[in-house]
C-alpha cells in the first residue's frame, strides 16, 4: 500500500504565508511526477503546481511568483510554499504522486486526503 498525507493547512489572513507538506509512505518502488491540486467549494479540482523528479516545475498562472513547489526525493516529500496568500486561494489542497509500488510493475496516481487552506480578507 502507498499512502499520501498532507499537512500544513490553516486559517490565515490575506498576505500571509503557509507551507504545505505531503509525505509519501508505504511500499514505494519509485516516484515520478508529484503535484499539488486544489478544489474550492463549487469548483472543479485544478492543478496548482507539478514537479518532476528532476525538479522541472509547472505552475498555474494564478500562483506564479507567489507559490513555490519543491521536493525532497530522499524523504519522499513534496512541499508547497505559499506566499502573499489571497482569499481566492481558499480551497482544499491535495497532493498527487505517480508511484510504482515496490511489489508492482505498474505506476499509477495516488492522492492524499487533502488539507484545508482558508484565507480571510
Amino acid at each position: 500500500q502507498v499512502q499520501l498525507v498532507e499537512s500544513g493547512g490553516d486559517l490565515v489572513q490575506a498576505g500571509s504565508s503557509l507551507r504545505l507538506s505531503c509525505v509519501v509512505s508505504g511500499r514505494i518502488g519509485s516516484i515520478r511526477t508529484m503535484g499539488w491540486y486544489r478544489q474550492a467549494p463549487g469548483k472543479q479540482r485544478e492543478l496548482v503546481a507539478s514537479l518532476t523528479p528532476g525538479f522541472s516545475t509547472i505552475y498555474d498562472e494564478s500562483v506564479k511568483g507567489r507559490f513555490t513547489a519543491s521536493r525532497d526525493n530522499a524523504k519522499n516529500t513534496l512541499y508547497l510554499q505559499m506566499n502573499r496568500l489571497k482569499p481566492e486561494d481558499t480551497a482544499v489542497y491535495y497532493c498527487k504522486a505517480a508511484v510504482r509500488p515496490s511489489d508492482d510493475y505498474l505506476r499509477r496516481d495516488y492522492w492524499g486526503q487533502g488539507t484545508q487552506v482558508t484565507v480571510s480578507s
